[in-house]
C-alpha cells in the first residue's frame, strides 16, 4: 500500500473516532429539513449558501481540528521524522474531508432539486470551495498551539474566505466579487441562471490558479509547523 493510500485509511479511521462523521450525518438531516420546510424559491435561493456554509466546516474547521489534535497527541512531530511528505499529508485531508463535503453537498442539492444537470456543477463548485477552504485552514491553523487561541482569529478568516456570500444576499455589485476565488464556486452551486462557456470558464478556471499559491503556502507552513 502506497503512503498516500496508507495516510487516507488512517485519515477516515481518525475521522470516525473523533465523530465528524456523525457531525455531518446530522448537520445533512437537519438542513434538509430545513430547506424541505422552506418554499421552494426560498429553498433555491439558500441552497448554495447553506452548501458553502457546510463545505466551509467540513474543510476549514475540520483540518483545523485535526492538525490540532495530531499536535496534542504528538502524531504531528512524528510523522515530521517519517517519510511521510507534506505534498501526501496535504493530499490524504484534501481527499478524506473534500469527499465528505461533496457527498454533504449533493445530498442537499438533491433533496432541493432533485435529480438534474446542472448537479454536476455543482459537484465542480464543491471540489473547488473544499480544495480552496482546506488548503487555507493548513495554513492558517498551524501557527496556533490550541483551540482557544485558534477560534476568534478564525472567524476573521472565515469572513474574507466567504465574503461572496455578500453578494448572494445583495450587497454590492456581483462584478465586485469577481476577484474572489470563492466568488466561482459559489456560482456553479447556484442554481438560476444560464451558465454561458465564459462564465464556466472563468468559475472553473480562475479558481484553480489560486489553488497552486494555496497549496505552496500550506506546505510552506505545515514545513515550518514541522520543524519547529
Amino acid at each position: 500500500m502506497s503512503r498516500l493510500a496508507a495516510t487516507i485509511r488512517a485519515d477516515v479511521r481518525v475521522q470516525l473516532r473523533n465523530g465528524f462523521y456523525h457531525a455531518t450525518a446530522f448537520v445533512v438531516v437537519s438542513s434538509i429539513l430545513l430547506l424541505r420546510w422552506l418554499p421552494e424559491d426560498a429553498a433555491r435561493f439558500v441552497l448554495p449558501v447553506v452548501i458553502l456554509a457546510n463545505v466551509l466546516m467540513n474543510t476549514f474547521y475540520f483540518v483545523s481540528g485535526l492538525l490540532l489534535l495530531e499536535r496534542e497527541e504528538g502524531t504531528f512531530a512524528a510523522q515530521s521524522v517519517t517519510p511521510l511528505r507534506d505534498h501526501e499529508y496535504l493530499a490524504a485531508k484534501l481527499v478524506t474531508l473534500g469527499a465528505l463535503s461533496l457527498v454533504e453537498g449533493l445530498l442537499l442539492a438533491l433533496a432541493v432539486l432533485g435529480v438534474e444537470a446542472r448537479l454536476l456543477g455543482i459537484a465542480v463548485g464543491i471540489a473547488l470551495a473544499s480544495v480552496l477552504f482546506c488548503l487555507a485552514g493548513v495554513a492558517f491553523v498551524v501557527r496556533y498551539g490550541s483551540i482557544n487561541e485558534f477560534l476568534l482569529p478564525s472567524v476573521l478568516c472565515t469572513g474574507l474566505l466567504t465574503l461572496p456570500l455578500l453578494g448572494a444576499f445583495g450587497l454590492g455589485s456581483p462584478e465586485w466579487y469577481l476577484p474572489h476565488p470563492l466568488q466561482g464556486p459559489l456560482s456553479l452551486m447556484g442554481v438560476d441562471g444560464e451558465q454561458t462557456a465564459g462564465r464556466l470558464a472563468y468559475a472553473i478556471g480562475y479558481p484553480l490558479l489560486w489553488v497552486v499559491p494555496a497549496a505552496a503556502w500550506s506546505r510552506w507552513a505545515l514545513s515550518r509547523a514541522r520543524a519547529a
